[in-house]
């Protein structure tokens, strides 16, 4: 039996017979021939059959097919340079009609995200989504590539716990047996765990969970993090020169894979970044932001989303960064664990990535001394007893570490210059989305 051949790779072979599979996405029912576009993983190809005497089954066949019906055609393969579909086509010798579609789609181009979110299968058959999805893998692989030739070890942390993981404010409390248990907002506590384990270096790739009622462009309620935690750093800046390395590594594997796809679909370009990411402690780029006629409502000391928009634009202008950290975030706004500055403990050794003016990632210092620890959590306003798993980690010694923490749709959506997350998420959870 003839195997299948995928339509990218049908270029490479001499004419002659050939087996394709894919589903219809077009149909030209002609008197004299009939063309049809059929779509797999990989690409499209036009599939030809000239209405002739002795062919009146696949011609009745393929003036039936609606678009989205899955087929399996054996036929000639033919290069010629006049079809504009790549410059090939196949004549069908015999065609299978494997599942028939409803001839009436449920979304259209012009669809709503919502309705196409609900229809997401059918969404995601597009080249354009086939795109984003191959640039996704390239890019989890880059980044793993990465941390793997640096003998990091990769962890899966568990995502049922007993205590909040980072506060009570954005949990998902569920039923454990006899007792309630808590959805992961963060694998950081594990993560820490790792250093005093003798891990060293430690990377995840794995689901976050935040019960966060919002309904901004870029917060959903599930996500995949990013995470990694190093230890014997220094400072914070040990952690921002890795995730800077990692950025660019993974950046450019992207390019380099789906960089002209990217292009024709998306119309942007995959910039690999250059220059140095521009590090600027938060409370000075607040001056810069101010000065460049922001104000900000809030007086918590943060950056809001208008001002990182702008802290964006002034490091694309002054330092041709798409990128810029914003550095030394003050303690009132930051967790307990961050560490704290010894010349002014108002401030920790903490930052924020902002990528295109929107903020993709929060890496620190960890605190590693119990007692500070002990003290921070307090002046938190919590209860050690109800830490006390986790301030076990450093009861038997704990090494100088830091980490951050990314989410990957986040950083898909600013690398193809898309408006939400739920366009480059695989299936969107949010407050009000459970299905499909």
């Amino acid at each position: 039996m003839t195997q299948r051949t995928v339509i990218s790779a049908l270029a490479a072979l001499e004419d002659g017979p050939v087996k394709v599979q894919g589903w219809v996405d077009t149909v030209r029912d002609q008197k004299k021939v009939q063309f049809v576009v059929l779509r797999d993983e990989t690409g499209a190809l036009q599939l030809v059959n000239p209405r002739s005497e002795g062919r009146e089954a696949i011609s009745d066949t393929i003036s039936s097919l609606a678009q989205g019906t899955m087929l399996t055609i054996t036929g000639d393969l033919k290069h010629d340079e006049r079809v504009k579909l790549g410059g090939l086509e196949v004549k069908v010798g015999e065609i299978t009609v494997e599942s028939a579609a409803d001839p009436e789609t449920p979304i259209a181009d012009d669809s709503s995200i919502d309705k196409r979110l609900d229809w997401r299968f059918l969404d995601l058959r597009t080249p354009r989504n086939n795109t984003l999805f191959r640039a996704q893998t390239t890019f989890t692989h880059a980044m793993r590539d990465y941390w793997y030739e640096r003998d990091y070890i990769e962890v899966f942390t568990p995502k049922l716990m007993a205590t909040p993981s980072e506060s009570n404010a954005e949990l998902f409390k569920v039923d454990y047996f006899d007792r309630p248990a808590y959805l992961a907002q963060s694998p950081q506590f594990f993560k820490q765990m790792a250093q005093s384990s003798g891990f060293g270096k430690i990377f995840e790739i794995g689901p976050v969970f935040r019960a966060d009622p919002s309904f901004t462009s870029r917060h959903a309620t599930e996500f995949t993090g990013v995470d990694a935690e190093i230890s014997w750093i220094d400072s914070h800046a040990d952690v921002m020169d890795m995730q800077e390395e990692l950025m660019r590594v993974a950046l450019a594997a992207v390019a380099e894979r789906h960089g002209e796809a990217i292009k024709e679909h998306f119309g942007v370009e995959v910039k690999v970044p250059e220059a140095a990411f521009p590090r600027i402690p938060l409370l000075e780029a607040r001056e810069i932001v101010q000065s460049r006629g922001h104000k900000f409502e809030r007086d918590d000391l943060d950056m809001d989303p208008e001002g990182e928009r702008e802290i964006g634009r002034w490091a694309l202008e002054e330092h041709g960064s798409e990128f810029v950290f914003l550095t030394d975030y003050p303690a009132s706004i930051r967790p307990f664990y961050h560490m704290r500055h010894d010349e002014d403990a108002s401030l920790t050794k903490s930052y924020d990535l902002v990528w295109n003016g929107v903020e993709i990632s929060t890496g620190a210092q960890r605190e590693h001394r119990l007692d500070v620890l002990e003290r921070q959590i307090v002046e938190k306003g919590l209860e050690p007893e109800e830490l006390s798993f986790y301030l076990d980690f450093f009861r038997y010694g704990a090494p100088p570490h830091g980490g951050f923490g990314m989410g990957l749709a986040r950083m898909l959506m600013l690398m193809l210059h898309q408006p939400n997350l739920r366009e480059v998420t695989y299936l969107f959870r949010g407050p009000n989305r459970l299905t499909p």
